[in-house]
C-alpha cells in the first residue's frame, strides 16, 4: 500500500520561504508524475505544481509561477516543494498527490491521483 506523508509545516510573514517535503513508501516505483495540491479555507483544492518523474518535467499554476519550484530526489523517493516570495494567498492547507496515468496532461485534476497525503498547513501572515 503506497504511503505519502508530507512534512515543512509553517507559519512565515509576507515574503518568507517555507521547503514542503513529501515521501513516498510502499508501492511507489511506477508513479509517473507528483504534483502538490492545496485547499484554503471555503475553497476548493486546486493544482499548484506536478512533476513527471520520468522526464521531471514540470509545470506550474499561474499563481505560483516564478515562486515555487516542484523538484525530486528519485533515490529518496521524496518531492519537494520550494515556496518562496510567499504571499497570504498562499496560506493553505498543501497535499502531495501521486498518479500511475502514462499520459496526464490535465494534471491540475485531482481525480487523476491515486494516492493522497494527509495535508500540512502553511500560513503566510501580512
Amino acid at each position: 500500500q503506497v504511503q505519502l506523508v508530507e512534512s515543512g509545516a509553517g507559519s512565515v510573514q509576507t515574503g518568507g520561504s517555507l521547503r514542503l517535503s513529501c515521501t513516498a513508501s510502499g508501492y511507489t516505483y511506477s508513479f509517473e508524475y507528483m504534483g502538490w495540491f492545496r485547499q484554503a479555507p471555503g475553497q476548493e483544492r486546486e493544482g499548484v505544481a506536478v512533476i513527471y518523474t520520468g522526464s521531471s518535467g514540470t509545470f506550474y499554476a499561474d499563481s505560483v509561477k516564478g515562486r515555487f519550484t516542484i523538484s525530486q530526489d528519485i533515490g529518496k523517493n521524496t518531492v519537494y516543494l520550494q515556496m518562496t516570495s510567499l504571499k497570504p494567498e498562499d496560506t493553505a492547507v498543501y497535499y502531495c498527490a501521486a498518479g500511475y496515468r502514462t499520459w496526464f496532461p490535465d494534471w491540475m485534476n485531482s481525480n487523476g491521483y491515486n494516492a493522497w497525503g494527509q495535508g500540512t498547513q502553511v500560513t503566510v501572515s501580512s
